[in-house]
């Protein structure tokens, strides 16, 4: 089990970390945690389980020499060898559920849970994956993204530019780091000064930012699991208690609520659900991810939202919550994803990498 990393959301993963550590089957897994410092430091089991003991909700900046590490082999080997190594990677954000941390998994040939290289970092860039599924028809509210380095310097232009971005989105407008999860370094702009603000802020966290259009709808999310075939739970309500469903309301307020399964009109749950199915395979996810829409009951309909490859996994969290609510329960969903994570690298493992016969 991977967990903390060296992004924003660093605290949100030892979270999830410690409520896997509590629920995994201990008769069926030997679960060795092994954490990352914000510096990137890892931490290896003794030290790791300490701190997650602990209650911590983050690793310490510096390490102590015996509890780091420089390469993999702790996590690939195991001490048994009649026993089967799956890494579950927990990280959110950045340099973890980018597809960073996948690749270095594929090197080492080790199998793991989740989406691979490829799809982890599609879902985790907003920009490219809108850019995608625009292309496949797939109804989403109406961005823009940019690079800071196309983002103007002048006053003059920055002004006009901020105009354009109002006259085509509207007010109020969300600016979100392209790159980025829990709703770190997202605002909701209700003038040109707060636009201007939020900007510079998302900024702060990516070169990258989508900036969105305000949609007056339901917030509903659906949990997916599976390879090849994927299947698909009962959609879920979130009703944000702030604004939007920010970081404070997700993780420290504790005001928002959920409603599942969401109360739908007839048919809507499931043209959610196929069409979740559908953006999961454009993206070509494997294992999980949370597929989020908004849902305007007298406008357009479903509008894609986003797609969270590493979803939140503590036992309140939506993931595992519309599992629940569909009959899989918090242990037989890391089963499941643990047996889904064995037989995607078994079939991986047997194609050919060189022209060898």
């Amino acid at each position: 089990m991977l967990f903390g990393g060296q992004s924003a959301e660093h605290d949100v993963s030892c979270t999830t970390a410690t409520h896997v550590l509590a629920a995994a089957n201990p008769e069926r897994y030997d679960l060795v945690p092994v954490g990352i410092s914000r510096d990137g430091q890892w931490a290896l089991a003794d030290e790791a389980i300490a701190i997650l003991s602990d209650g911590d909700r983050s690793l310490p900046p510096q390490l102590s020499p015996e509890g780091s590490a420089t390469d993999l082999t702790p996590v690939t080997t195991p001490a048994d060898p009649t026993q089967q190594v799956v890494v579950l990677p927990l990280f959110h954000g950045p340099l973890g559920e980018d597809g960073t941390m996948q690749g270095l998994l594929e090197l080492s040939g080790v199998p793991y849970v989740g989406a691979g290289v490829l799809s982890s970092a599609l879902s985790m860039d907003k920009a490219k994956s809108k850019e995608l599924l625009a292309a496949f028809g797939i109804k989403q509210a109406r961005w823009r993204s940019f690079n800071e380095y196309q983002w103007p310097t002048d006053e003059a232009t920055i002004n006009t530019e901020l105009d354009t971005i109002i006259d085509d989105l509207g007010l109020p407008c969300f600016v979100k780091p392209a790159n980025m999860g829990s709703s770190v370094g997202v605002s909701r702009a209700g003038n040109k000064n707060e636009l201007l603000d939020a900007i510079k802020l998302a900024l702060r966290f990516d070169e990258w930012i989508v900036i969105e259009e305000n949609v007056v709808g339901r917030e509903i999310e659906l949990a997916v699991l599976g390879n090849h075939e994927p299947k698909v739970s009962v959609p879920g309500e979130v009703m944000p208690a702030d604004d939007f469903y920010s970081y404070e309301d997700k993780y420290l307020d504790g005001k928002s609520t959920n409603q599942i399964p969401a109360d739908l009109p007839d048919g809507v749950a499931e043209e959610l659900q196929d069409l979740a199915i559908e953006v999961y395979r454009l993206l070509r996810v494997e294992g999980m991810a949370r597929v989020d829409f908004f849902y305007e009951d007298n406008g357009r309909g479903a509008l894609l939202n986003e797609v969270n490859t590493i979803p939140g996994f503590t036992p309140i969290s939506m993931y595992p919550k519309l599992w629940e609510a569909s009959g899989l329960s918090y242990e037989k969903l890391i089963d499941e994803l643990v047996d889904l994570a064995l037989e995607r690298n078994k079939r991986r493992l047997a194609k050919r990498t060189t022209k060898r016969s």
